[in-house]
């Protein structure tokens, strides 16, 4: 007991359920815990309803990642747990994990427990994240197996050891990808450099889950745009030659889908190629600083990709 945990919540517009959120961090059995709330320009009461938080207000949106970084960069410590507004924790969830990561080892870098989804009741919502061999992620929801892939950022926890390890350009997570993804890219870098990744089902949050692909139609473009983008760039940065070969006719596949889509029913989704291309330089180098770094083959993760 005694090490700190630092809380980064990111707000924009988050009013309707931020309430919630910080009564629920308030309400932690974790002795010593600071919390870092950072608001990307939100146009409602977000930045001043977290009295009891250190504030850094952003004069525009600068995307979940990003924000992110600010966060643990204004953070003292050891244990970063990410969550979002409308993420609420059971009051032992920053303890469980604690625990779980101390019995664990030092090569756990992240850790999730067992999200629930807060507007049905009994369903999962993520116990981690899980890749696919199509080149898409998913929260798992079924198979309780205690090492998983990734952790969602809606409530994940992350050593600092691990942040510092995987920060490329000295970004722990990528600010390229905006939002959406992002908690992807660095459970991919992670692995790829060694870290492991742990869920503990004794830790229990709930989660709004706004984002899935069900309701795309009924997503901002913005979103949809960046998750295009996000998809073509997280295989860009970490896939190797062998999974780039297993997986190319599952990914190359749902690529033309979505290529499609793009040019046919969802065309505010074309600004997400010229992004790659106009930023294709800073990408490969990206690319090259984390292949040049990587302890772990392709062949080893590939039981990751299912």
């Amino acid at each position: 007991m005694g090490r700190r945990v630092s809380i980064v919540v990111v707000t924009w517009n988050s009013a309707q359920h931020l309430p919630r959120c910080l009564a629920a961090i308030a309400q932690q059995t974790w002795p010593d815990a600071e919390l870092i709330v950072v608001d990307n320009a939100s146009a409602d009461e977000s930045a001043a309803l977290a009295t009891r938080a250190r504030v850094i207000r952003n004069d525009t949106n600068r995307g979940f990642a990003a924000a992110v970084n600010q966060g643990i960069a204004a953070s003292a410590g050891e244990l970063i747990l990410l969550c979002n507004p409308d993420a609420f924790l059971e009051p032992d969830y920053i303890e469980q994990i604690v625990k779980a990561l101390d019995a664990a080892g030092e090569r756990y870098g992240m850790a999730t427990g067992r999200l629930l989804r807060a507007e049905e009741p009994g369903v999962i919502d993520s116990m981690g994240i899980r890749m696919t061999r199509s080149g898409r992620h998913f929260d798992l929801q079924s198979d309780e197996r205690r090492e998983v892939f990734g952790v969602s950022g809606a409530a994940g926890m992350y050593r600092r050891t691990f942040l510092e390890d995987v920060a490329i350009d000295g970004q722990p997570f990528d600010e390229d990808f905006f939002a959406y993804r992002e908690d992807a890219d660095i459970a991919w870098r992670g692995q790829l450099f060694g870290w492991r990744a742990l869920y503990v089902p004794a830790a229990v949050a709930y989660h709004v889950r706004r984002v899935t692909p069900e309701r795309r139609r009924e997503l901002p473009a913005a979103i949809n745009m960046h998750s295009v983008k996000n998809r073509f760039l997280l295989r860009l940065k970490n896939e190797g030659a062998y999974l780039a070969l297993r997986n190319a006719p599952f990914e190359l596949f749902r690529d033309l889908v979505v290529i499609l889509a793009s040019l046919t029913i969802e065309r505010s989704s074309l600004p997400a190629f010229a992004w790659l291309w106009s930023n294709r330089k800073r990408v490969m180098a990206k690319r090259r600083a984390i292949q040049s770094r990587r302890r772990v083959s392709d062949r080893e993760l590939a039981r990751w990709f299912e």
